[in-house]
């Protein structure tokens, strides 16, 4: 069931309706049905980037020299 948003051409007002297949939009304010569809926008929350992962035993690292050429290595 997608909640759609709309503005009715008679009062102005501007609303979202949850909108299921057998429902006709109508506006809460003065009920008339002459309504147009709105461009939505969305809205997203972006989670923390994950920390880089910390340098595991020689050879972890992929570095293209091969192990032990990432200077990671134990002495």
């Amino acid at each position: 069931m997608p909640i759609y948003e709309y503005a009715c051409r008679d009062c102005g007002r501007e609303f979202e309706q949850l909108v299921r297949s057998d429902t006709v939009a109508q506006c809460p304010q003065c009920h008339s049905r002459a309504l147009d569809k709105q461009l939505s926008v969305f809205a997203t929350s972006a989670a923390a980037p994950a920390p880089a992962p910390l340098p595991g035993p020689c050879g972890s690292c992929g570095h293209p020299g091969g192990p032990g050429a990432c200077g990671m290595a134990p002495h």
